[in-house]
């Protein structure tokens, strides 16, 4: 029987919103970015940070878990981001889904884990520029000083209402992830824009 089945091309859940996002950065001159960064691979893992499933997970994937809470580290293209005493999220970047899975799985062997793939539970905002903390700090009540949470740091909060997992990046410039649910993702979308509506050049300007 000939396969019949349609099939679509991906679309990102703020794939509609991309001239926009572009748009707002390009009015501000400099001031901000806004940008999806779709497809992203993301997989929960959760484990005994003490046991040896840990250690053998972090020699797979090429990093160790961050056992410091609210933090994150990175190796070559993967992120690992801590979301509690035994739960992280490890990033990947798009396609890399399967390939991180079997990775986790195979290192931890007999011991207990649990592996979900929520790729497709989330999508990610890149929020960058000088005023980006300024931009943030207009709905997140974390103090996001450079001191406070600078490179390498995470949490699991709200934004405009909205739970996130907001991600320092490795560089004072490269800004933020905002680490979103698909569902909330438009608005939180038109809530940064509108947030950002100060930093934009006026016609005539």
């Amino acid at each position: 029987m000939a396969d019949t089945a349609l099939s679509a091309p991906l679309r990102s859940p703020l794939a509609h919103d991309a001239h926009r996002l572009a748009a707002a950065t390009r009015t501000s001159r400099g001031a901000i970015r806004l940008a999806e960064v779709p497809f992203l691979a993301q997989v929960n893992v959760r484990l005994d940070a003490k046991g040896a499933a840990a250690d053998a997970v972090g020699l797979a994937l090429g990093l160790q878990l961050p056992l410091e809470p609210d933090t994150v580290v990175r190796a070559g293209e993967l992120t690992a981001v801590w979301l509690g005493p035994d739960e992280w999220l490890v990033v990947g970047p798009p396609g890399s889904r399967a390939a991180v899975e079997t990775r986790i799985r195979e290192a931890a062997g007999d011991e207990t884990v649990s592996v979900t793939d929520v790729s497709a539970q989330r999508t990610t905002l890149l929020v960058a520029g000088p005023r980006v903390r300024d931009l943030l700090a207009h709905g997140c009540s974390l103090d996001l000083h450079p001191r406070v949470f600078g490179p390498g740091r995470c949490a699991q909060t709200t934004l405009a209402r909205t739970q996130v997992v907001l991600v320092a990046r490795d560089e004072p410039r490269a800004g933020f992830w905002v680490l979103v649910r698909s569902s909330f993702a438009g608005y939180l979308t038109d809530w940064l824009l509108d947030a950002a509506t100060e930093y934009l050049a006026q016609p005539g300007c």
